[in-house]
């Protein structure tokens, strides 16, 4: 397992949900929710200067098949996007099936009701796919997910 702490990003059409995990990269914890839209990479950027993550993970929403529909296509745009702002620190995409699910469940059963679920569902689901990328990391020893090119490689 490698050191250092890395950050789990949930994007939604709305709303990002932002995770991070300790400097051991054990637990995955909610960190924050941004609002889509102008300045939300920059907002990422931010967060990622402040937590100096040695990757950024992104969920990659697939259909139970393992297909891509329209929402991956989005996400892959949106990674691509992310890894020239926040070059050179990786950024990663992993699988999320049923990571939004999860966290609604887990939120669910931890008593949070109605607004309340909605407003923490992004950070929540964030952390579900943080966990299950440092877990897989843990179990197989190879960074998770798969690298999305930055373009400022040099060449």
């Amino acid at each position: 397992m490698r050191p250092g702490v890395r950050l789990g990003v949930d994007p939604g059409d709305v709303r990002i949900g932002v995770a991070a995990c300790d400097p051991s990269g054990i637990i995955a914890t909610p960190l924050t929710t941004v609002q889509r839209g102008p300045g939300d990479l920059q907002q990422l950027r931010t967060l990622a200067l402040e937590h100096e993550p040695i990757e950024v993970v992104v969920g990659l929403p697939r259909s139970l098949s393992g297909a891509e529909g329209p929402a991956a296509v989005r996400v892959r745009a949106f990674a691509t996007e992310l890894a020239e702002v926040l070059a050179p620190v990786p950024v990663r995409l992993s699988d999320e099936r049923l990571s939004t699910v999860t966290a609604e469940s887990l939120l669910r059963a931890g008593g949070k009701k109605g607004k309340k679920r909605r407003a923490v569902v992004d950070q929540a689901a964030a952390v579900v796919i943080l966990q299950n990328a440092l877990d897989t990391e843990r179990a197989s020893g190879s960074p998770p997910g798969e690298l999305v090119p930055s373009g400022s490689a040099e060449a």
